[in-house]
């Protein structure tokens, strides 16, 4: 007999395939989870503030299994279970993303009405824009104005270098949708930056982002606001008007007054592709009650827009009509920027 002729099927032992083992649907409630703000985003691992214990206490966790691909960003309310001591090395577990209040996105490289988040629960969206060195850009302030109003978020428009230019101008084409606007300028070496003291008021209690392309003076206005920020300035080639991207990836910092102020990545673009214009028209409670009321369904509101009801609300004062023509202008942003 063969040395293993003896044995039968009773002696095998097998494991069961990883298909046919009983999977539990229960998940953990985490009850004991503690609350915080993603406040910092780096290569799948996130810095959160958190609501409980010392006013700085911070921690870096990774996303549990159970979010699957969902993404988080620099802004979101997560719960965190697991290691939150926030000694070097450890790492906690985020088991939970809080409801989203507003969204700052654009559209991503493929178009097609897909869109990226780049910032959550933002109150204030701040576009920073140059008067001159570089020269400013008009549509870009406009596309960031209509991502803010498609995401819930209130715009302020910051014009930097008013010692170089005349702001009047461009503060003139945004009165009529009712923007707040601030400007501010380079002072006498040592000095605080000119009309930094409103810019502070304006951003005290509100969790903020600045958004704005290159050379526009965001990270020295960040370095100003938060004293120890460290934000990297740039030099802006005098040729071109074009400054390097001195800020790769969003980060939330305390303000001195109470709120956050979140920095992004300088822009070249800000696409638009998943807006539509009845979301950015929910932002003007008059405009959209003449469209409620009079304009067929379906209407795009557009200068050429047959049977819309607004240009005949236009032709009733003159205010009406620079309201109609800045809300217009805003929704002609496919055109380039």
């Amino acid at each position: 007999m063969a040395k293993w002729d003896h044995l039968g099927e009773e002696h095998v032992r097998t494991r069961p395939g990883r298909g046919s083992r009983p999977r539990s649907k229960v998940r953990p409630a985490h009850l004991d989870a503690t609350a915080g703000q993603v406040i910092g985003v780096d290569r799948g691992r996130y810095l959160v503030h958190l609501d409980e214990g010392p006013a700085n206490r911070q921690v870096w966790a990774v996303k549990a299994k159970e979010l699957g691909h969902r993404g988080v960003v620099v802004g979101d309310r997560v719960d965190l279970v697991g290691d939150l001591s926030g000694e070097k090395g450890s790492l906690a577990r985020a088991v939970r993303v809080g409801h989203r209040q507003t969204v700052l996105r654009r559209a991503t490289e493929e178009g097609r009405g897909r869109e990226r988040v780049i910032v959550a629960n933002a109150e204030l969206l701040v576009v920073v824009a140059a008067l001159a060195n570089p020269e400013p850009r008009p549509r870009m302030i406009d596309r960031c104005l209509v991502a803010a109003y498609d995401g819930g978020l209130e715009p302020v428009i910051c014009l930097t270098k008013v010692d170089l230019a005349q702001a009047s101008d461009l503060v003139a084409q945004y009165r009529p949708l009712g923007v707040k606007v601030v400007t501010c300028g380079r002072a006498a070496k040592g000095q605080p930056v000119d009309g930094l003291d409103q810019l502070r008021q304006v951003l005290a209690g509100h969790v903020s982002v600045m958004v704005g392309h290159s050379g526009v003076g965001k990270s020295t206005l960040m370095n100003a606001l938060i004293p120890g920020a460290d934000r990297a300035t740039g030099h802006v080639n005098e040729v071109t008007g074009r400054g390097r991207h001195t800020s790769s990836s969003a980060v939330a910092l305390p303000l001195p007054d109470g709120g956050w102020l979140i920095d992004t990545p300088g822009v070249r673009s800000f696409g638009l592709d998943h807006v539509s214009p009845a979301n950015v028209l929910a932002a003007f409670p008059d405009l959209a009650a003449v469209a409620e009321l009079d304009c067929p369904r379906g209407c795009p509101h557009a200068l050429d827009a047959l049977d819309c009801a607004l240009p005949a609300w236009a032709a009733l004062s003159d205010t009406n009509r620079a309201r109609v023509e800045s809300f217009q202008r805003l929704i002609a942003w496919r055109e380039d920027a």
